[in-house]
């Protein structure tokens, strides 16, 4: 499956969709093996793009471009 140029709502509508049909039960055994690999694949696709969202937020550039940790723990934007 070719994830590459794949946007994230993409691959998570696809995975819904693969979840959906193995749900049912009318998904021959083979079918099921080979939609159940891209559903592992489409996964992976959005852990990884999640984990890469996650990275770019930890740190705030203010507005003399310093970064600034993140601290999640205050619930609200540092002070400026």
């Amino acid at each position: 499956m070719e994830t590459d140029s794949m946007k994230f709502e993409e691959a998570m509508l696809e995975l819904e969709k693969i979840v959906q049909q193995l749900e049912t039960g009318d998904v021959q055994l083979e079918d099921s093996i080979t939609l159940y690999k891209k559903g592992m694949e489409l996964s992976t696709f959005c852990q990884q793009k999640l984990q890469h969202a996650e990275k770019q937020l930890v740190t705030i550039v203010d507005k003399n471009g310093e970064t600034t940790p993140l601290d999640s723990s205050k619930g609200e934007e540092p002070s400026e």
